[in-house]
C-alpha cells in the first residue's frame, strides 16, 4: 500500500507537505465514514462556562484563558466524563474551529470518485474496533468532549467517532505514507552535560498540518480523579499526548519510526502516551504500562524520570518492542531505532540509509559535542533551533533534514526534578518559550510561569520575513501541480523565488515541478539538476530527483 500511494503521488509530482496532507485528509475520511458504540456513562451535571473576560472562561475550578503570549491555558479536574465534558464546554468554540480546518482538509485533498469509493471499502478495518483497544477512561472522557461538537459535521459521521478518528490520525497517516510526515528530534541530558546535573529534555514536534492547524495550541493542565496530575501541549479536542510531564517528574514524548501498514485496528499512540503519563512514577512503570498495549504504528517514546534520575526509548511496532537505555549523560533520539531487537530490522536500516532521520541524529551529536559549556534549558532550545548541516554548513531554510525545519506544531524543553515545562510560542520554535513551575501550578490550580527562554534572533530577520514569501509562491505552485489552479510564474518572481531561499534544494525541485507540468522539459531538468547540487533531505529524494531528470529526458 505504501509503495502504490507513493507511485501514485510522485507521478502527480505532488509536494512533500501536500503528500502529507493529502494522506492525512484521506485517512481521516476513513475514519469518519463509520459509526463507533458510544461508551457507558453516567448522568452528569456541569453547568455552564462564566465568562470572565475576553478569552477567559471559569466553570467551577475549572477555566480556559490565552495568556499574554498568545497560547491558551486550560486547567480541568474530576473523573473522566466529567472532565470531558468541562473540556467540550469551555472549549467549545476552539473544538468548532479545529474540526472545521480538519473537514476543510478532507473536502480539499480527498478527491471524490475512486479514492472515497476506496476507503469506504476499508471503513471497517480501520475503525469500528478501535475502542477495543482505549480504555475506558479515555473513551469516556473523549465522548464528554464530542457531546459539544458542531453538527454541522453530522452528515460525516456522528461526534465521537469523529473525534475517534482525530486521536488517530496520526498513527494512520503515518502508517501511509512513506515521506517524512512527523520527522521529530528530541533529546536528554544529564550529571555533567547539564548545569544542574539534573536531567533536561528537548523536544521538536514536527507534525504539520497546514500554519492554521498550529495557531490555536493548548496547555493543559488536567487534575484526574485517578492517577497523577499531569500537563500536555498539543491542540484544541485532543486528550492524547504528545509531549506531556506529570507531578512526578515523568516525561513523555513521541517519535514516529517507519511501520507496515496496519492489519488491524489498535490503541492510537498518543492515547498510550497519555496512559503512561497518568499513571507511571517511574520508567519502570512506563514500560509496564507500554508492554500490554497494541498500537497501530512503529514509534518510539521517550519517557524521562526524575524519580529515576535517567531517560529511556520505548521502542514499539505493531509486532514486537524493545527498551533502549540512556548511556552515558546523554540520549537522542530522531524517527529511527537503537535498540538490540530493531538495530537490524530491514526496515529499520532501511531508513536510517535512505530518510532524514539519521542527519538529524548526527546533527544533535554533533552539536552535544561541540558544547563546551554545561547546558541550560536555553541551551538546549538553541539546539532544537539549529536550521544548519554538519559543520555549520547550509541547508537552506526548511529543510527536513535540519533539526529544526520551519513547520514544528510545537517544542518543548523539560526539567523532570524541578518540575518546569518550557513551550514554545509562535513562530514554531523561533518565539519565546514560557517555563511553567508544575508544582506550584498544581497547588493553586493556575499555570505559573516563572522562566522564559528568549525569542530566536532569526525570528525578525530579513532571511525568515523572505522564507514567509518564499512559502507564498511555493504554495501557490503546490496548489497548481495538484489542483491545476492557474498559475503563471514571470521570470522577476521565479529569480525572487529563487533568491529568498536560494541554498534549498526544494527552490529547485518545486520549479522542475512546475516547468515540467508546462511540457517545458528542458527547463526542468535543468532546475531538477540545480537541486541535486544542493543538500537534498534524503537518499530517497535524491533517487526521486534523479527519476524526474530521466523523465524529461525521454
Amino acid at each position: 500500500m505504501q509503495t502504490i500511494v507513493k507511485y501514485i503521488l510522485r507521478l502527480i509530482f505532488i509536494p512533500i507537505e501536500l503528500v502529507m496532507l493529502f494522506i492525512f485528509g484521506l485517512l481521516l475520511y476513513v475514519m469518519f465514514h463509520a459509526t463507533v458504540k458510544e461508551p457507558t456513562v453516567y448522568d452528569t451535571k456541569i453547568g455552564k462556562r462564566e465568562k470572565i473576560a475576553k478569552n477567559y472562561y471559569v466553570l467551577g475550578n475549572n477555566y480556559l484563558k490565552k495568556n499574554e503570549f498568545g497560547i491558551w491555558e486550560m486547567y480541568i479536574e474530576g473523573s473522566p466524563y466529567e472532565r470531558g465534558l468541562i473540556y467540550g464546554e469551555l472549549a467549545k468554540e476552539l473544538n468548532h474551529h479545529q474540526e472545521e480546518i480538519f473537514v476543510n482538509q478532507i473536502n480539499e485533498f480527498v478527491p471524490k470518485g475512486f479514492f472515497q469509493h476506496f476507503l469506504n471499502i476499508m471503513v471497517g478495518f480501520f475503525t469500528n474496533s478501535i475502542p477495543e483497544y482505549i480504555p475506558l477512561e479515555n473513551q469516556q472522557e473523549i465522548y464528554g468532549i464530542s457531546k459539544t461538537f458542531s453538527d454541522e459535521y453530522d452528515y460525516i459521521a456522528p461526534k465521537y467517532t469523529r473525534i475517534l478518528g482525530y486521536h488517530a490520525a496520526h498513527d494512520m497517516g503515518h502508517a501511509l505514507n512513506d515521506y517524512s510526515v512527523v520527522g521529530c528530534t528530541s533529546f536528554a541530558l544529564k550529571g555533567e552535560k547539564t548545569a544542574s546535573s539534573n536531567l533536561i529534555l528537548g523536544r521538536n514536534f514536527d507534525f504539520y498540518v497546514g500554519d492554521d492547524f498550529a495557531k490555536d495550541k493548548i496547555l493543559l493542565f488536567v487534575n484526574p480523579s485517578k492517577g497523577y496530575k499531569f500537563v500536555t501541549y498539543s491542540w484544541a479536542g485532543f486528550t492524547g499526548v504528545a509531549s506531556g510531564m506529570n507531578e512526578q517528574g515523568l516525561t513523555v514524548t513521541i517519535n514516529a519510526s517507519k511501520s507496515d501498514l496496519p492489519t488491524a485496528s489498535k490503541m492510537p499512540i498518543s492515547l498510550l502516551a497519555r496512559e503512561i503519563l497518568q499513571y507511571a512514577k517511574n520508567v519502570n512503570e512506563a514500560i509496564a504500562i507500554a508492554k500490554k498495549r497494541e498500537t497501530f504504528v512503529s514509534e518510539t517514546l521517550m519517557i524521562g524520570s526524575a524519580n529515576d534520575n535517567k531517560t529511556i526509548l520505548i521502542e514499539k511496532s505493531p509486532k514486537s518492542w524493545d527498551v533502549y537505555e540512556m548511556k552515558g549523560d546523554d540520549l537522542i533520539c530522531s524517527n529511527h531505532y537503537q535498540s538490540k531487537k530493531f538495530e537490524n530490522d530491514p526496515i529499520n536500516i532501511s531508513n536510517i540509509k535512505n530518510s532524514d532521520s539519521k542527519y538529524r541524529y548526527d546533527r544533535v551529536r554533533e552539536l552535544i559535542d561541540k558544547h563546551t559549556a554545561k547546558f541550560t534549558p536555553a541551551d538546549v532550545a538553541q539546539i532544537l533551533r539549529n536550521q544548519k548541516a554538519a559543520n555549520n554548513d547550509t541547508l537552506g531554510i526548511g529543510n527536513p533534514r535540519a533539526i529544526n525545519q520551519l513547520l514544528a506544531h510545537h517544542s518543548v524543553v523539560m526539567l523532570p526534578v524541578e518540575r518546569m515545562f518550557y513551550i514554545s510560542t509562535n513562530d514554531f520554535q523561533l518565539g519565546r518559550y514560557m517555563g511553567y513551575d508544575l508544582t506550584t501550578t498544581f497547588k493553586i490550580k493556575d499555570g505559573i510561569i516563572t522562566d522564559t527562554i528568549p525569542a530566536d534572533p532569526f525570528l525578525n530577520s530579513p532571511q525568515y520575513k523572505g522564507f514567509l514569501a518564499f512559502k507564498d509562491t511555493k504554495h501557490a505552485i503546490s496548489q497548481y501541480l495538484m489542483f491545476n489552479k492557474s498559475l503563471e510564474l514571470s521570470q522577476q518572481t521565479i529569480q525572487q523565488f529563487i533568491a529568498e531561499n536560494s541554498e534549498s534544494y526544494v527552490t529547485y525541485e518545486m520549479l522542475g515541478k512546475y516547468f515540467m507540468k508546462k511540457g517545458d522539459n528542458q527547463t526542468a531538468k535543468d532546475y531538477f539538476k540545480l537541486a541535486l547540487t544542493k543538500r537534498t533531505a534524503s537518499n530517497d529524494v535524491s533517487k526521486e530527483l534523479e527519476e524526474l531528470i530521466k523523465k524529461c529526458s525521454k
